[in-house]
């Protein structure tokens, strides 16, 4: 079947299950793990289930429809999976909710198994390949009153059309890739998501032009390897980053993730020269040391690393990096993890995501001896975590005195007389303000850094909106 095929026959079941819960108020409950890719996803099964009549609501124990979006990056995305599948037990017994699980976990088989084995009462498995079909699962589902397991291993396609349901009406994240070839040592990724596939430039151009009538102001455009998207034609990420930067209405427009190797010349020219792109760039480490990212199948070394990072800093003075950092990957030495912490003190990083290294059933990296007790990884953890924390304090200083121009989400979550939002460089400001601001550029004086946020005032001579 091709694929507008497949999404017209889909929208036949998303039909067939709306008039099967038709004056039922029927709800719905979702959990997302994981990355901002799992999120778009379950961006796009609400959207589905939304359609076919559900409501959603907060509680998994109080829904007729329980859902949950998986992620096997962390062990501890497992523990959570199977929690949640044990407080569900009940409600299944109670009330007969259907409970759905999809998402890269699903894509592993003694995952699978699990489920099948010790958590019987679960009524759909999908896969990351499947999702376009989840309404004709839950329909099936319903009617056969059997499990339905859908996951296949093969690389999936590009679907087009999925109905969304956005969580946000100022941002949103677009993916314009799905996969990834790097097949890195301590990632599962690749295997679960399968080979990289990019979206048609035309119908990412799309989606974005239909957000910004809609009133978006940020996107962020999605992919485990944003720079080795392939629009087709020479048409490369850099010509997309362009062409979405032309788009009226959108302010702003950020990307996760690009892999250092693949970050080129034209790339660090369209950052430059494209003014709603932001000013910070997510540049993933893993590790300072070469013989470990070796072992990481990362294909740089740590000099190749300083040397781009000095190159984009060259061409664009005002930029900054945030960065992903693994603690205790196999073999890594105490002068393996001091080349870490030096890499992080000559970046200075503007943030720093930090996780300690997990086994994943089915990479190299599972396989490997010298694995580093847990004792040794939470300690080096802990002493990476404290250099963070020393530049995050002096980062933040810098901007008190400054003016920034913040993008209004809303009103802040611990606190409904002042408001919330963010500079370019992803740094958390609140201030005191009207809520006629929400949804508009304006400029703010930093006055006060509280570490994790900052503290701002509205100048009113100095107030601007972005047009």
């Amino acid at each position: 079947m091709k694929i507008n095929e497949e999404i017209e026959y889909q929208k036949e079941f998303i039909d067939k299950v709306k008039k099967l819960n038709e004056g039922k108020k029927l709800t719905y409950n979702i959990l997302t793990m994981g990355c901002q890719l799992n999120e778009n996803d379950s961006e796009k099964l609400c959207g589905m289930i939304e359609k076919m009549g559900y409501t959603k609501i907060e509680e998994s124990k109080q829904a007729d429809l329980a859902v949950m979006n998986t992620c096997c990056v962390r062990e501890n995305a497992e523990d959570r999976l199977f929690g949640k599948l044990g407080e569900l037990k009940k409600a299944k017994e109670e009330k007969g909710t259907i409970i759905a699980i999809g998402g890269c976990m699903m894509q592993e088989k003694h995952i699978q198994e699990k489920i099948r084995k010790s958590y019987p009462y679960t009524d759909i498995i999908f896969g990351t390949h499947t999702l376009h079909k989840f309404p004709e699962d839950l329909y099936n589902a319903i009617k056969e009153k059997k499990r339905i397991e859908d996951v296949i291993d093969i690389d999936g396609k590009v679907y087009e059309n999925i109905p969304v349901k956005r969580n946000d009406n100022l941002k949103a994240s677009v993916t314009i890739m799905y996969g990834c070839n790097n097949f890195c040592s301590y990632c599962i990724v690749p295997y679960v998501r399968g080979r990289e596939r990019s979206r048609k430039p035309e119908n990412i151009i799309e989606e974005v032009k239909c957000l910004a009538n809609k009133g978006y102001k940020e996107i962020t455009l999605l992919g485990q390897n944003v720079n080795s998207y392939n629009g087709g034609e020479n048409y490369n990420f850099a010509n997309l980053l362009k062409d979405v930067n032309k788009i009226e209405g959108i302010e702003r427009i950020r990307f996760v993730s690009p892999h250092p190797k693949d970050f080129t010349e034209d790339v660090i020219k369209a950052i430059k020269e494209c003014s709603k792109i932001c000013k910070i760039i997510h540049l993933p480490l893993q590790s300072g040391s070469t013989k470990v990212l070796k072992e990481m199948n990362r294909k740089y070394t740590k000099e190749q690393y300083l040397e781009l990072a000095q190159k984009i800093k060259k061409e664009i003075p005002e930029i900054v990096f945030s960065t992903d950092i693994i603690v205790g990957f196999p073999g890594e030495t105490e002068e393996d993890f001091e080349d870490t912490l030096d890499v992080v003190r000559k970046i200075n990083y503007e943030q720093v995501y930090m996780f300690i290294y997990s086994r994943r059933v089915g990479t190299p990296g599972d396989k490997m001896e010298n694995q580093i007790p847990e004792e040794t990884k939470h300690k080096r953890f802990n002493r990476l975590k404290s250099l963070v924390e020393e530049q995050t304090e002096n980062n933040s200083e810098k901007y008190v005195g400054t003016k920034q121009k913040i993008l209004v989400e809303g009103k802040s979550k611990n606190n409904d007389e002042m408001l919330t939002g963010r500079t370019e460089t992803n740094k958390v400001v609140i201030f005191e303000g009207n809520k006629d601001l929400i949804g508009k550029v304006i400029e703010i004086e930093i006055v006060r850094n509280a570490i994790w946020y900052l503290q701002g005032e509205i100048n009113a001579r100095n107030s601007l909106k972005i047009e």
